[in-house]
């Protein structure tokens, strides 16, 4: 499997991505990040993402070891390029409700697919790369076998999907969530409304075809591609409600940990104080999407689960993988266990799962700090960066 070859689910793996990377973090990275060179060709990006999505390495780690490196202000851009996600995180964690009519606007555009058949072979088409626009087909193409995009390439993809095919923008974001390894509900969804006009109101991203062929290094020049990006039509962004509050654990209750595929590092609970009896797993990737997920994010998703209850076995006691989250209470009774804890899971299949469960979820020292200002702009929650740098050092992952 291609995916898992180039991206293996492994904290080491991920780790040694993190030692080629550190080096080029710097003026290099804010020269040449907006190439995309094509599959192979992405060494001059992080390519982090797929660890950092769950964890198998942490952005603490990463933003530590890359300051270790450069100054501030050599790596400021890809500084901010991290903290993107924990702002597109925060956003939506305020703002659930988009979350919930984004899935409400994918189903109603799944029953469109089966009943308007033009619109089911234009969207057939484009998912399979046979469009005819020839850099459309080859990033379709390569997130199938790669399960990666750069980020440009997202970008280009998306207004494309929009403007030039004409396709309802959550069928696009629902592709890109059943294939990317480091696909994330805030970053996709936001993502995608951004493109088409809805997250910022009236600001939206056109692909261009000069833009195209420059920072693909001539690669391609596509024709016939929309010459404007016309806003979609959607409803405002409701108003944040507040950051949720980390839960609190007894320590002398008999405790269990629950892992979900959202935060597979659990140290920073252990050098807490947390001594789980047993452990539960319970992933929700399928839950991503009402369509069958990609095989190889499946298999990225076990293995980094893997990877993660092999490395800290000594400190999980018993471990049962579970069905489902209708699971955790019988599991729990089984190990007798009075208390269930689980580091915090974000808007998403995982969240939604564990909605209205008995579960402790503890929120990670890095996203308490940094969420409670994803209230507007990015550009506003950039002023606060070196403030939540100060913040930064190695936990324990």
């Amino acid at each position: 499997m291609q995916a898992l070859t180039q991206f293996p689910p492994a904290r080491a793996a991920g780790l040694a991505r993190l030692a080629r990377f550190v080096p080029r973090a710097g003026t290099d990275y804010a020269r040449r990040r907006n190439l995309d060179l094509g599959p192979g060709g992405h060494d001059h990006v992080s390519g982090l993402s797929p660890w950092l999505r769950r964890r198998l390495v942490t952005e603490e780690e990463l933003l530590a070891s890359v300051l270790g490196r450069h100054s501030p202000v050599a790596a400021r851009k890809f500084v901010e390029e991290v903290f993107w996600r924990a702002y597109w995180k925060g956003w939506l964690e305020r703002r659930p409700a988009v979350w919930t009519s984004y899935r409400a606007g994918l189903l109603r555009a799944l029953d469109r697919v089966q009943t308007e058949a033009g619109l089911r072979q234009d969207w057939a088409a484009a998912c399979r790369g046979e469009t005819g626009i020839d850099c459309f087909d080859a990033w379709a193409r390569e997130l199938a076998t790669t399960g990666y995009l750069h980020n440009h390439a997202r970008m280009w993809f998306a207004s494309i999907w929009i403007f030039t095919l004409r396709l309802p923008w959550e069928l696009g974001a629902d592709v890109f969530l059943r294939h990317l390894l480091d696909g994330d509900p805030a970053s996709n969804t936001l993502g995608w409304r951004w493109v088409a006009g809805l997250q910022t109101p009236g600001r939206t991203y056109l692909a261009r075809p000069g833009n195209i062929e420059k920072c693909t290094g001539g690669r391609f020049r596509p024709e016939g591609l929309a010459a404007a990006a016309p806003a979609l039509e959607g409803p405002p962004a409701p108003p944040p409600r507040p950051v949720p509050e980390s839960g609190r654990w007894d320590p002398g209750r008999a405790t269990g940990l629950l892992l979900t595929e959202e935060d597979l590092a659990p140290g920073s609970l252990f050098e807490a104080g947390l001594a789980p009896r047993a452990t539960a797993v319970l992933s929700s990737v399928d839950g991503l999407s009402p369509l069958a997920v990609a095989p190889h994010l499946l298999a990225f998703v076990e293995g980094a689960i893997d990877d993660a209850t092999a490395r800290w076995a000594a400190r999980l006691g018993p471990v049962t993988r579970l069905s489902c989250a209708d699971d955790i209470a019988e599991w729990a009774a089984a190990n007798g266990i009075e208390q269930v804890v689980t580091p915090y899971p974000p808007v998403g299949p995982a969240a939604d799962a564990l909605a209205g469960r008995d579960v402790i979820r503890i929120l990670r020292p890095y996203d308490a700090a940094a969420w409670p200002h994803a209230t507007q702009s990015f550009s506003s929650f950039r002023a606060r960066i070196p403030s939540l740098l100060d913040g930064i050092g190695r936990p324990a992952a």
